[in-house]
């Protein structure tokens, strides 16, 4: 697995993902529930969507680094 698939394209930080960090695939991750904001997804370059998940921060569009996000 690689690096690129564990941290969050938007902001570079651990994206907190069950899945991306399981050898086979999980029943429960915080974004399986989680609403993803399409002008995040949108704002993405090309190459970089569908990569790796987003952490929880950026996937509600917070700005990077921001903590109000919680995993779920």
């Amino acid at each position: 697995m690689s690096a690129q698939a564990l941290t969050c394209p938007r902001c570079g930080q651990p994206n907190q993902c069950a899945q991306a960090n399981a050898q086979t695939p999980v029943t429960h991750c915080w974004c399986f529930a989680a609403h993803i904001e399409p002008s995040v997804l949108d704002s993405l370059p090309a190459e970089l969507r569908n990569r790796a998940c987003l952490c929880p921060s950026c996937a509600q569009a917070l700005p990077p680094g921001d903590t109000e996000a919680t995993a779920r």
